[in-house]
């Protein structure tokens, strides 16, 4: 098949699914340090939280999202899932995160290297698996000077992503389609690469022979989003991918982005993302994710929906380690 026209091989967010949306908030904005930059809701559950974190304006490629379920029973890893998210931080960083993690109670296995890049593993407190990557070009462009880490070890963005999958092949010929490039195999992963190998981003597809398909619940990746610079490259893509036979949604008003969806021959549901219009169309930079906010037809339901979320304190801050 021929390369689509428009490469659509950059993350523009990923999102995860949660339990508790205060232990979620105390783990990604107090320890890992990433900004908030929009408390609203899932568009499609009004009566749970979406919450959205990136840096200081969360722009595409640094947004880490959830949906917090209180209590979401685990789910369960098998093919058709995105198994381990990595984040990029900078050189040299590996060692304050693992002390500024372990001062929190939060185990971390050894730093290990694939493909030339060193890793961090750890948990988040649903037991979703997280990379820390040694990153050559994590930029500090969009450093959050009011976070909890400063800016030589902080987090910069999404630096990649593990698919388990049944039959790799498939979905290896859509990232070519999309714009990715194979970089070769290492310890049983294919890796695909979207940009340059510095600053671009990932994908691992990793073949899983079990007998089970993985099962959403907390812990689980809901969706991978990739970027598409406005509505009609998002609606040439779309037209292409039903032609190639795959079920795609319409397209969808997030306010922030619009969206379609599909899945990808492995099962991992793929969503593709506009990068406007931002997370600054309704609050301003300096007060980005204090207050609730709703969609316009969401609006009329504001009482109802405060009654029902539960109240988030800020973030539980681990200021220590990071200031000395």
């Amino acid at each position: 098949m021929d390369t689509m026209s428009e490469s659509v091989s950059s993350f523009h967010h990923i999102t995860a699914i949660a339990s508790d949306p205060q232990a979620n908030l105390d783990f990604y904005a107090g320890l890992l340090g990433l900004r908030l930059v929009k408390r609203t809701v899932n568009f499609d559950d009004p009566g749970s939280y979406h919450l959205y974190y990136g840096d200081r304006t969360g722009r595409p490629g640094t947004i880490l999202t959830f949906f917090p379920w209180p209590g979401a029973r685990r789910g369960s890893r098998g093919p058709g899932q995105a198994t381990v998210i990595a984040l990029s931080v900078p050189p040299g960083a590996l060692e304050f995160w693992k002390r500024r993690l372990g001062s929190a109670g939060v185990a971390t296995g050894p730093v290990s290297r694939r493909f030339g890049e060193e890793f961090l593993s750890l948990r988040d407190p649903d037991g979703m698996s997280l990379e820390l990557a040694s990153t050559p070009g994590s930029s500090g462009e969009g450093y959050w000077e009011e976070g909890p880490v400063p800016a030589e070890f902080a987090i910069s963005g999404l630096r990649g992503a593990t698919l388990a999958l049944a039959e790799p092949a498939p979905t290896a010929e859509l990232l070519t389609e999309m714009g990715f490039r194979e970089m070769g195999r290492e310890d049983a992963r294919e890796r695909w690469l979207g940009g340059s190998e510095e600053e671009g981003c990932f994908l691992q597809l990793a073949q899983e022979d079990s007998a089970g398909w993985g099962r959403m619940g907390a812990g689980s990746v809901h969706h991978l989003a990739w970027r598409v610079s406005d509505r009609t490259a998002q609606s040439a893509w779309r037209e292409d991918l039903l032609k190639r036979g795959f079920h795609v949604s319409p397209q969808m008003d997030r306010v922030y982005f619009r969206s379609i969806y599909f899945r990808e021959p492995g099962g991992v549901l793929f969503e593709l993302a506009t990068d406007g219009p931002g997370f600054l169309v309704d609050e301003a930079e300096e007060v980005l994710g204090q207050e609730l906010r709703l969609p316009p037809w969401l609006e009329g339901q504001r009482g109802r929906l405060q009654g029902v979320l539960p109240e988030l304190r800020s973030p539980g801050a681990h200021r220590g380690e990071a200031r000395r």
